[in-house]
């Protein structure tokens, strides 16, 4: 009975060990997801301000008379 009870406790142990690394290792990836979420989001806004300039210049190497945004001379 006593040896089950060793058996039991060295199970437990190694349990609450694993359980433990786990929620470090779960806070650690928990971190790097926001870093990434920071970084997706820096991306993304880069992206469509570059789509934008790329919008603008193409407009005005089709012929266009300055940006898209600019109103025209008789404003």
């Amino acid at each position: 009975m006593e040896q089950r009870m060793a058996e039991l406790s060295a199970r437990v142990e190694e349990l609450e060990s694993r359980v433990a690394f786990q929620e470090d290792l779960l806070g650690q990836l928990n971190d790097v997801i926001a870093a990434q979420d920071g970084d997706i989001r820096q991306l993304v806004a880069q992206v469509r301000e570059l789509a934008e300039k790329y919008r603008d210049l193409a407009f005005e190497l089709q012929g266009g008379a300055g940006s898209r945004n600019e109103k025209p001379p008789h404003y």
